[in-house]
């Protein structure tokens, strides 16, 4: 049978049992030495304290000295009934003590609770004592092991003369007894330590697994390789917000959605609510809304799609996850299309134009009128074949400009609004960026047009000039957009560029030309001042007209025109042909 893999989390519960067990028994165990240790000491010294006083007895010394003078030693029966035997008796069991020997100066017992060891020569070396040092020891006699002490004994009135030696030694039998008294305390704390460890390691299991959501540490591994590859790979910005409200995830196409170059790493792990972001995006988090419900914002001069959705893992809430979609390319590309399509319409209508004129010239040359078909034909020739109907076009000399301002013109027609170009119109190079003049000036069109047929006064009119300022990076293009609306009102710059105010609702002007509402004087806004240029309000207007006056500065977006460039000019019509 295959062996079965224990989870993460049991490993690390059965380390920390294992490594709380060895650190409460290697931690019992240096403590029970210690406690041996510290008892073997004091009975050390007080073995210590006991052969001082035994060999400084006056007695002691004395009977000592007295057998060391003789020659020999007196019969074991005599020294058991002698006073030394009793003394060293009496003292013996006073203390407890295992033994209390008396030695004369050659190491023969003279005391000895043992009789039958009387006269024999001691089992240890008693010469440490005997050359006058005090020594303490531990070691094994004939009455089994002792931690004890040697003293020399001096004799009477002689300090300096060593007649013999006293030996005090303490069982350690009775030190184990001692030590099995203190071990109750170890052995108590050692338990509650253990259970601690045991109790902390259980806690701290189940906090492992609430954090790593039941994962393994294979899987996370996993998931943080996928999430770094998934989060830098795609296009769309992606931002986590965990549920206590923090960022846990700002990749690097939210920051360049948003325009927060190097702000992604300094959000991560700040708060949501403090966030510098729009506050659209805190507004699809918050408990109110409704989840996936997307909205779209105006952001580093692009237009996005926003939406939020809950995350959860088995019913555990993990915050936010709001998705930010590019939409400005698209809404680019429908405003190129709807002027390709308006161009296309005016140029079918001009097709008609053009074949009634050829039946007009063969009209004439039919009836035999030569020079008045010339002359129409000459006509023809100086004005081209294509007309828009738009007053003063013949000022602009860009092709580029030329097609837009008119298929705009023709969308203004067919509302029943003049599309003029102002007399200080002068444009001398050509359209090198014409993704950015068209979102601007497009947007301003559409939104003289609106104000326009929205207005009070009886003639509707949009009137643009158009001026370009050469420079060492690109000229620069001067945009000025007026209407016969009835003004902004009450209305100031702080609140007309703002995203969200539109003509869509009561004392709104803005518009966006993909579909959008509110986004179209936001868009033109930020995306003339990433440029290095503005759009401000040089008139508010006034009810019954004219209307506002809006100007764009647009730099670095026109040239210097191509030698031998001479675009048709266009003549302006009276209605649409």
């Amino acid at each position: 049978m295959p062996r079965l893999a224990l989870r993460f989390s049991t490993q690390t519960l059965l380390l920390q049992l294992g490594v709380v067990l060895l650190v409460v028994l290697l931690s019992g165990t240096v403590h029970a030495w210690l406690v041996y240790g510290r008892i073997g000491a004091e009975a050390e010294n007080q073995a210590l304290t006991l052969a001082r006083t035994v060999a400084s007895d006056p007695l002691i010394r004395s009977e000592v000295q007295t057998i060391s003078k003789e020659a020999g030693t007196p019969p074991p029966a005599v020294l058991a009934a002698g006073p030394i035997q009793a003394a060293a008796e009496a003292a013996r069991t006073r203390t407890g003590a295992l033994f209390v020997v008396v030695t004369d100066e050659t190491g023969l017992r003279l005391a000895h609770p043992d009789l039958a060891r009387l006269g024999e020569r001691v089992s240890t070396d008693p010469s440490d004592a005997l050359s006058g040092k005090e020594v303490t020891t531990r070691n094994t006699g004939t009455l089994g092991p002792s931690a004890g002490a040697k003293v020399p004994v001096y004799a009477p009135g002689a300090a300096a003369t060593v007649v013999g030696e006293v030996s005090v030694g303490y069982s350690m039998e009775s030190l184990s007894q001692s030590l099995a008294e203190d071990i109750g305390p170890i052995a108590l704390t050692a338990a509650g330590a253990l259970l601690a460890g045991v109790l902390a390691s259980f806690l701290l299991r189940s906090r492992l697994q609430r954090l790593t959501l039941g994962l393994e540490p294979e899987e996370i591994s996993t998931l943080v390789h996928d999430q770094v590859a998934v989060l830098q790979g795609v296009d769309d910005g992606v931002i986590g917000i965990s549920a206590d409200g923090r960022i846990t995830v700002f990749n690097a196409a939210a920051k360049r959605l948003l325009g927060m170059p190097g702000a992604s790493g300094i959000l991560t792990g700040t708060s949501w609510a403090d966030a510098a972001v729009p506050e659209q995006l805190k507004a699809l988090t918050r408990p109110s809304a409704h989840d996936a419900e997307a909205v779209e914002i105006v952001a580093g001069g692009r237009v996005l799609v926003a939406n939020a959705r809950k995350a959860l893992h088995r019913k555990e809430d993990l915050g936010w996850v709001v998705m930010l979609r590019d939409r400005t390319e698209l809404q680019e590309l429908t405003r190129q299309l709807d002027a390709v399509g308006t161009m296309s319409a005016a140029l079918r209508a001009q097709r008609h134009e053009f074949a009634n004129q050829l039946h007009t010239i063969a009209g004439f040359m039919s009836i035999g009128q030569h020079e008045q078909a010339k002359d129409y034909l000459a006509r023809i020739s100086a004005t081209g074949p294509l007309k828009f109907p738009v007053e003063q076009a013949q000022l602009l000399q860009d092709p580029y400009l030329q097609a837009f301002v008119g298929a705009k013109g023709v969308e203004a027609d067919e509302r029943g609004v003049a599309l003029r170009i102002g007399p200080e119109t002068l444009v001398r190079g050509h359209v090198t960026e014409p993704q950015d003049v068209t979102t601007v000036l497009g947007n301003l069109i559409d939104n003289a047009v609106n104000a326009a047929v929205a207005g009070s006064s009886p003639q509707r009119w949009v009137e643009i000039e158009l001026l370009d300022e050469p420079g060492p990076d690109g000229g620069t293009l001067h945009i000025v957009v007026g209407d016969s609306g009835d003004g902004l009102g009450s209305f100031g710059a702080d609140q007309v560029f703002v995203e969200g105010f539109t003509t869509a609702e009561p004392g709104g002007r803005g518009t966006s030309t993909a579909g959008g509402q509110g986004l179209g004087l936001a868009l033109v806004h930020q995306l003339a001042r990433r440029r290095g240029g503005d759009v401000r309000i040089l008139e508010p207007g006034s009810a019954g007209g004219p209307g506002a006056v809006f100007m764009a500065t647009l730099p670095g977006v026109t040239g210097p025109s191509e030698a031998g460039d001479r675009p048709n000019v266009v003549e302006p019509t009276e209605g649409r042909p």
